[in-house]
C-alpha cells in the first residue's frame, strides 16, 4: 500500500523568498552584539560557517562574520570561538560548528566522500594512532609540527592534489574525523589540537540529543535546513555530506510531522524544505549598509536558487584556469538593500586594500558611497590604511 502523503507545497513568491533569506541569514540589519559575543551568537544562529584556507581579504569565515558583526577584525572569528565555543567538522564540507553540536558528531564519524577515512587507516603504521592520541592528551593544545613524528606514509592524491605524507599528521586527521581530538585554535603555527574534555569541557561528556544514525541524520537535516533557509530537494553542493539523506524517507517524515514545510517558487520546478514556523518569524527590512560576501557564504550555497530568486549568476572560479574565468580568481559578491548588486576582486597587501576589478550588475545603479563605506570598514578590519578601487564596469 502507498505510504501517507505529505502536505502540498506552498507557493513562495521570489521577492518573499529573497526577503526571508536575507533576514534569516542575518544579512538584513545588525542582529548580533559586537565583538566576541556577536561572533558566538552568529555561529549559534547560522549553525555552520564554511571554512576555506585561502586568505585574500580574510578567509571565508572572516568574510561571513565581518558581513554581520561589528567590532571584529580579520582572524577574530577564530580567536573568539576557540577554544570552548566551536569545533571543526564535516557539515556543509569543512565547517565551524557550535560546541553544542559536538555530542551529535562524537557519535558518528561523518566525512565527505572524497576524504577516504578508511584509506588513511590502511596507510597508518600500527600503533601510531594511539601514540598520537596519547601525546595530544599529555601535551595538548599542540600543533602537528610539535608532536613526535612517526615517519612517512603514502599521501592521498585527489586528481593531483596531495595530502599529507607524514604519519603523525594523517593520524591527527583520523582522530579529528572520529572526534577523539578537536581543533582548539588557529594561528601562525597552524591548527592547534586538543582532546575534547579540555577543549569543549561543557559538552564533551554530555549525552547526545539523539541516538544512532537515524537520530544523527535527523539532527543534521534540521540543522542544514536552518543553515540554508531554503534547502532545495534537488541534488547539489548544499547537500554536501548528507546526500543519502536527500533520497531517504526522512525529509518526507519530517514534513508529515510538521517539523518542516515544503515550498515552491514561481517559475522553478524545484521544491524547497523550510522550517515549519518560518512565516511567523520576523523578517527584517534591509538597512543601507553594503556587505561584501565570502565565496562560500550561506546565501550563496545554492547557486541555482541565487540565480532564480536574485537574478544573480555566481560561480566561484578559484579552481578554473585563468583563461576560462569570466570574472576572476577570488571574486566576492556585493549585497545592498537586500539585492546582489555587483562583485569585486580585491587583495590586501602592504597596508592597502586594492580592488583589482569591480563589476556592477546590468540594470543596477551601484551606490558608490555605500561601496566606499564598505571598503573602508573592510580595510580597517584587515589592518589596511588605504583603499584603491577602479570605476565599476557592467558584468
Amino acid at each position: 500500500m502507498p505510504g501517507p502523503s505529505t502536505p502540498p507545497p506552498v507557493v513562495l513568491p521570489a521577492d518573499e523568498a529573497r526577503a526571508w533569506l536575507v533576514s534569516h541569514l542575518g544579512l538584513a540589519a545588525p542582529a548580533y552584539p559586537s565583538g566576541a559575543k556577536g561572533v558566538r551568537a552568529l555561529l549559534r544562529h547560522l549553525r555552520h560557517i564554511q571554512l576555506d584556507p585561502l586568505d585574500v581579504i580574510g578567509t571565508n569565515a572572516d568574510l561571513v562574520a565581518l558581513a554581520r558583526v561589528e567590532g571584529i577584525a580579520r582572524g577574530d572569528v577564530y580567536r573568539h570561538l576557540f577554544p570552548g565555543h566551536a569545533f571543526e567538522h564535516w557539515a556543509k564540507e569543512r565547517c565551524l560548528l557550535p560546541a553544542s553540536a559536538f555530542p551529535h558528531y562524537r557519535e558518528r564519524s561523518l566525512e565527505t566522500p572524497w576524504w577516504h577515512l578508511a584509506t588513511r587507516l590502511e596507510r597508518l603504521p600500527e600503533g601510531v594512532l594511539q601514540a598520537v592520541r596519547d601525546e595530544v592528551e599529555a601535551r595538548g593544545p599542540i600543533t602537528a609540527a610539535e608532536l613526535t613524528q612517526h615517519g612517512a606514509v603514502k599521501p592521498l592524491d585527489w586528481s593531483g592534489w596531495k595530502g599529507t605524507g607524514r604519519a603523525t599528521s594523517m593520524a591527527l586527521e583520523v582522530l579529528w574525523t572520529r572526534c577523539e581530538v578537536v581543533v582548539c585554535g588557529r594561528g601562525p603555527g597552524g591548527k592547534r589540537y586538543d582532546v575534547p574534555h579540555r577543549a569543549l569541557p561543557k559538552v564533551a561528556r554530555s549525552p547526545a540529543g539523539y541516538s544512532g544514525s537515524e537520530g544523527f541524520f535527523r539532527h543534521a537535516l534540521l540543522e542544514r535546513v536552518e543553515a540554508a533557509g531554503l534547502l532545495s530537494r534537488a541534488s547539489g553542493a548544499h547537500w554536501s555530506t548528507l546526500s543519502p539523506v536527500r533520497t531517504s524517507e526522512l525529509p518526507d517524515a519530517l514534513l508529515r510531522e510538521g517539523v518542516l514545510e515544503e515550498v515552491v517558487l514561481p517559475g522553478s520546478p524545484r521544491r524547497y524544505l523550510v522550517p515549519a514556523d518560518f512565516r511567523s518569524r520576523p523578517v527584517s527590512t534591509p538597512d543601507e549598509r553594503m556587505r561584501i560576501l565570502g565565496p562560500l557564504e550561506p546565501l550563496l550555497w545554492d547557486r541555482a536558487l541565487v540565480k532564480h530568486a536574485f537574478g544573480f549568476e555566481y560561480v566561484w572560479e578559484v579552481y578554473k584556469p585563468a583563461n576560462q574565468r569570466r570574472w576572476g580568481w577570488y571574486v566576492c559578491p556585493l549585497l545592498h538593500r537586500g539585492r546582489l548588486v555587483g562583485r569585486l576582486e580585491a587583495r590586501v597587501a602592504d597596508g592597502v586594500l586594492r580592488v583589482d576589478n569591480l563589476w556592477r550588475e546590468k540594470g543596477v545603479k551601484l551606490d558608490d558611497a555605500a561601496l566606499d563605506e564598505a571598503l573602508a570598514r573592510h580595510a580597517s578590519a584587515c589592518g589596511a590604511v588605504k583603499v584603491r578601487r577602479p570605476r565599476a564596469r557592467v558584468g
